[in-house]
């Protein structure tokens, strides 16, 4: 009997490569760059699976076209904002994702970031690298001691949490939240996290508000002109979530008018593009996507893929899927 064919669209590590050839017609895309619009489409007439990555964009358009071969679209990630689930589910493709895998990476980058932000570690290595370093000075790039400071998260899933156990212990940190849902009362006592009903009363109290929410059309630009004016001037803003959820020109001027102190972003809106504006900024702290960019994690990524696409084929519902 055949075996179901599969293409991936970006560059895997190997460990999960060889899994998926052991069971699949596996092509991979050589160029390890996002794929066209019409090479998607080919790719849902052609194969019996896809792996896509939020940076493939798999929208009505596509998924409702005529002659779709694509049965799973098995997302190597954990957001899948980049995929219409209700076009999916028309079409009679499932949607997979990566939920878990993810998890201590990217709440350790968060980590990274506030103390990057805060110790102004980026506008350091600069001042060194540019050759203006003249020595040790008492009063030079003094940053913000985060210990007895307030953490503000911004929804408080998985990730937020981790990061909130992370700051709590490492860093001594106040944990103070808002989301749509509130946590368990044995949740919010064990990091001793206080619950704000309103996401402006959230923004006043935080010392560093760090985002931790799904991206999509229900929260793009929640964070903007109005929301950051409720932020304390010497606050710190961490984003690891979606680009889509800040206003990056309303960012790069509260940043410039020391509005607020600092931020520290891995994700962008209109990404790889990123604000020429905040690229300017001394006191904007910018990654390149690293979030879950850890060998350990997105070999997990990976690997949970596989058991998604290994329970399709089997007959048997996918253990992470969402539409």
């Amino acid at each position: 009997m055949s075996r179901p064919s599969l293409l991936i669209t970006r560059r895997l590590p190997a460990a999960v490569l060889e899994r998926l050839r052991a069971s699949y017609e596996v092509t991979v895309n050589p160029d390890d760059r996002p794929l066209s619009r019409d090479t998607l489409l080919s790719a849902l007439r052609t194969y019996d699976a896809l792996s896509p990555t939020i940076t493939d964009k798999l929208d009505a358009s596509l998924l409702l076209s005529e002659g779709l071969k694509v049965r799973i679209l098995a997302n190597f990630g954990a957001g899948f904002e980049h995929i219409d689930l209700a076009a999916a589910k028309s079409a009679n493709v499932v949607v997979t994702n990566t939920p878990d895998a993810l998890t201590d990476a990217t709440a350790e980058l968060t980590i990274l970031l506030i103390l990057m932000a805060s110790r102004r570690a980026g506008e350091g290595e600069r001042v060194l690298r540019n050759g203006k370093w003249t020595g040790w000075a008492p009063t030079q790039l003094l940053g913000m001691d985060v210990k007895g400071k307030t953490l503000g998260l911004v929804g408080f899933g998985r990730i937020a949490k981790e990061a909130a156990r992370r700051a709590r212990a490492a860093l001594g940190m106040r944990i103070a939240y808002h989301s749509r849902s509130r946590a368990s009362t044995e949740e919010e006592s064990a990091l001793e996290a206080e619950h704000h009903t309103t996401l402006d009363s959230l923004l006043a109290a935080s010392d560093v508000v760090s985002l931790h929410c799904p991206g999509g059309a229900a929260t793009r630009h929640l964070i903007n002109s109005q929301t950051l004016a409720q932020m304390k001037s010497t606050a710190i803003l961490i984003n690891t979530a979606r680009g889509s959820v800040v206003d990056e020109d309303a960012l790069a001027m509260a940043l410039a008018q020391r509005q607020i102190a600092a931020a520290g972003l891995d994700v962008y809106e209109r990404e790889p593009a990123v604000s020429a504006a905040l690229q300017e900024l001394e006191n904007a702290v910018l990654l390149p996507h690293l979030g879950s960019a850890t060998l350990e994690a997105r070999t997990a990524m990976g690997m949970q893929m596989a058991d998604n696409l290994d329970h399709f084929f089997a007959g048997r519902t996918p253990p992470n899927r969402v539409a």
